[in-house]
């Protein structure tokens, strides 16, 4: 193919891309501020306010361990999926249009761009036909996994960075010496590894998992051509990890041993696991889908494993048409791996947990990985079927006459049940006026703390987008979070509210204002203390605001309406 035309429709596919991803998020946009991800708000409101907090470093004051949430004590963001590396890159375009407009670009922009990774990686470096690549890629970056983590899970959906990990893998397989090429590779390694880490850890370890398995099975099956390309590979390797260990060192201390970590995971892997019904369903979020299937998984992010038969029975198909590719039995038996690690613990069928152990049991006691969700290996199961996909493609228009057409037909319509609905969002409440206009300023110092009425917690987190709002120029006690707050300082969801907080919760539920004692006005002051709180602020458009108000009064004396809020002075 002549140069001119493989860069057009390069374009065109990448295009492709953009234009899929958008349409799949496009209910957020023509208000993301005024909308969000009906299956999982809460998760959005966290993803928007770390969004926020990464702005703080182009004011030169970005910590990785703040206090800015859960006021004074603050949290640890390795030990919370804080979204670092794309808050950052982002950045120019949260302090531009707000934290809800990157969560959109983010929602399509991580979808779209591991499409586009991984088309380039098996048109360009892998060399197969267009069509193939445009079709693996396709179910690398829209397969129902990734659709639904698309669900506030952005630290799952950033895996564009993984396809050029790949790519340098790649590079050093194909090397038979050791050059300064093989060094260059090797940093180069090391820094996409480095950078992976602050985009989604998460991803870097199944990418890690996912690449050790294939080599290890790939070097059975290629075994002449191993003695010719170990010492670049292993070297090239040895460089990559050397940098990244050396640039990890510290952060990975900071997230296991620094302030105000956690220990073990927060999560049960045994509710976290893959039905072995769910691989052949066809997901809620497809098209083709029904909710019925919801009952298979354990919420509306985790449909990892929904291949559908379709896509299954082509992988089977073409796995034995192809068994004598190194690359492709190595992608079949590593998916079946990570597969059956996605069972968990205990094997469930059909929404019934049985007495037969899965695979994931024997991680049990392992340190990090036993704190991994079982269900959630499928998703690096994914770019597997994607390769198996694409090179048989590749196989029957390159290589055949007879299945030239009827192999890329199939696959497409193994695929077509599988085409992903748009997101479903709801409407939610504005941020306050008082925060997005900037009043906050004259009832707290920058960095001071601003008490929402009532607090935000994991159950209700939204009015962590006040602090959002004002790019975290505002600290906020309590928040929804992972930290050092289960037995024997075990991760746990949150804080245990303080008194004041406990009495405010009450009324926001009940909607009955509490005749306040002196009790509880002692506790106010000893809280007021103990956050460093400088205001308290309510939205008048609380559905029990008047009970809340009532009950600030008597803690505080008479509020103050400025805008479209009430204030005290803490």
């Amino acid at each position: 193919m002549q140069g001119p035309r493989r860069w057009l429709i390069d374009a065109g596919a990448g295009l492709l891309f953009v234009l899929a991803a958008a349409l799949l998020a496009h209910r957020l946009w023509p208000s993301p501020a005024g909308r969000v991800l009906a299956l999982n708000p809460s998760d959005q409101a966290l993803d928007e306010w770390f969004l926020a907090y990464a702005t703080r470093a182009y004011r030169g004051d970005l910590t990785l361990v703040t206090g800015m949430l859960n006021a004074p004590e603050g949290v640890n963001l390795l030990a919370n999926a804080s979204l670092i590396g794309m808050g950052v890159l982002l950045a120019p375009v949260t302090l531009a249009f707000g934290a809800p407009v990157t969560f959109a670009v983010l929602v399509a922009g991580n979808l779209a761009a591991t499409g586009i990774g991984w088309y380039l990686l098996f048109a360009r470096t892998l060399t197969m036909h267009r069509a193939g690549a445009l079709i693996g890629a396709a179910f690398a970056a829209f397969a129902p996994g990734m659709v639904s983590q698309s669900n506030a899970h952005l630290h799952m959906t950033a895996t564009w960075l993984v396809p050029p990990i790949v790519w340098c893998v790649v590079r050093l397989a194909h090397q038979t010496e050791v050059t300064w090429r093989t060094v260059r590779t090797g940093l180069l390694l090391g820094a996409l590894v480095v950078a992976q880490f602050f985009v989604g850890e998460e991803v870097l370890f199944l990418a890690a998992v996912t690449l050790a398995v294939f080599t290890l099975v790939f070097v059975v099956a290629a075994r002449p051509r191993l003695r010719v390309v170990a010492p670049p590979f292993i070297l090239g390797l040895g460089i990559g990890a050397g940098l990244a260990a050396a640039l990890l060192a510290y952060p990975l201390w900071l997230q296991f041993n620094g302030p105000q970590s956690a220990k073990g995971g927060v999560f049960q892997p045994g509710f976290f696991s893959a039905d072995l019904f769910s691989f052949a369903a066809i997901s809620p979020l497809s098209l083709a889908g029904d909710d019925s299937a919801a009952r298979l998984v354990s919420g509306p992010a985790e449909y990892t494993t929904f291949f559908g038969a379709p896509v299954l029975l082509v992988a089977l198909g073409a796995t034995v048409w192809m068994w004598r590719r190194p690359a492709v039995v190595a992608s079949a038996v590593t998916a079946v791996v990570l597969c059956l690690f996605a069972l968990g613990p205990w094997i469930v069928v059909d929404d019934e947990t049985t007495e037969q152990r899965g695979p994931f049991a024997l991680l049990s006691g392992l340190p990090v990985i036993e704190s991994a969700l079982p269900t959630r290996f499928a998703l690096a199961a994914i770019p597997l079927l994607a390769v198996i996909l694409a090179r048989v493609v590749h196989a029957a228009i390159t290589q055949t006459e007879t299945l030239r057409m009827l192999v890329p037909v199939a696959v497409v319509a193994a695929l077509v049940p599988l085409a992903p609905a748009p997101l479903p969002v709801t409407d939610r409440a504005p941020v306050p006026r008082f925060f997005t206009e900037g009043y906050w300023r004259t009832y707290a110092p920058e960095d001071g703390v601003v008490v929402p009425v009532p607090l935000p917690d994991p159950r209700d987190p939204d009015a962590m987008r006040w602090a959002a709002a004002t790019d975290v120029r505002i600290a906020t006690p309590q928040g929804w979070f992972i930290g050092p707050y289960g037995k024997d300082g075990a991760a746990a969801v949150g804080v245990y509210p303080r008194p004041t907080s406990q009495l405010l919760s009450r009324v926001a539920k009940s909607g009955t204002a509490s005749a306040v004692t002196d009790a509880e006005r002692d506790a106010l002051r000893r809280d007021v203390a103990y956050w460093k709180a400088a205001s308290f602020v309510l939205d008048q458009r609380h559905p029990h605001a008047g009970a809340l108000k009532q009950t600030m009064d008597g803690l505080l004396g008479p509020g103050e309406r400025v805008s479209d809020v009430w204030v005290w002075r803490a």
